[in-house]
């Protein structure tokens, strides 16, 4: 196994981890499961449709909760594309935040606008999950499922071509996807992530309650995520 990226992309101590945000609800699913599936694999069948909002599915019997998709304005997507191409591409993957400050920004902005529901962020150990998955992960220099708020001062269009699979990183180069390790904005892995509870670190959430027994151990603070490497005041 060659896992040369995932080394370098996980020497720093600021990317040692990846963290996967999602609804304390869903929290069961992935403990029986010990699993991350993406939407795609969750409803069973691809869907042209954008979700305005957020949707509940039954997959074997659990019920979790997909997220709605975000409207892309048409002039944020690549010619080479279109919006239901590009949505159900990034149906067929789960998403991971590389740094603590894109995954506080995410859990900032869902908790404002859904202020009544209870949250979770799950820590995985960066490199051992990348080695693992390394068939399936790809990088992304940029937000991929955002809406920009002023599409036309964007230096960049959204299409499957943005995500650039982990053996090709450092042997590509161009301005739409990740060349160095600070370029990388997201990671994607295929489908899904299994056998999730090798690579977990941390679960952060406000009640710990709501984590399922066998991962009772790890959890921790959500108020605690919110504060780690922040710079302190002199």
């Amino acid at each position: 196994m060659d896992d040369t990226a995932a080394a370098h992309i996980t020497k720093s101590n600021t990317r040692k981890m990846l963290y996967h945000f999602t609804r304390a609800s869903n929290l069961p699913a992935m403990a029986y499961f010990d699993s991350l599936f993406s939407s795609q694999h969750l409803q069973g069948q691809p869907t042209a449709e954008r979700r305005q909002k957020v949707m509940k599915v039954n997959y074997a019997d659990y019920g979790v909760i997909l997220n709605a998709h975000l409207k892309i304005p048409d002039e944020m997507i690549d010619e080479s594309t279109t919006q239901q191409a590009f949505r159900a591409c990034l149906d067929r993957h789960v998403f991971l935040w590389p740094t603590l400050k894109d995954c506080r920004k995410m859990l900032d902005t869902y908790r404002r606008r859904e202020p009544n529901e209870s949250f979770a962020v799950l820590a995985f150990d960066a490199y051992s999950l990348m080695a693992a998955c390394q068939a399936s992960v790809k990088l992304s220099k940029y937000d991929s499922g955002s809406s920009p708020r002023f599409p036309h001062l964007c230096s960049y269009k959204k299409s499957p071509a943005m995500f650039l699979p982990l053996v090709q990183f450092k042997k590509v180069s161009n301005s739409l996807v990740p060349e160095r390790v600070s370029d990388i904005r997201e990671v994607l892995i295929e489908d899904r992530v299994s056998f999730i509870t090798r690579y977990l670190r941390a679960i952060y959430i406000a009640d710990e309650q709501e984590v399922p027994l066998r991962w009772r151990d790890y959890a921790a603070s959500l108020d605690h995520l919110k504060e780690m490497n922040r710079p302190t005041k002199p």
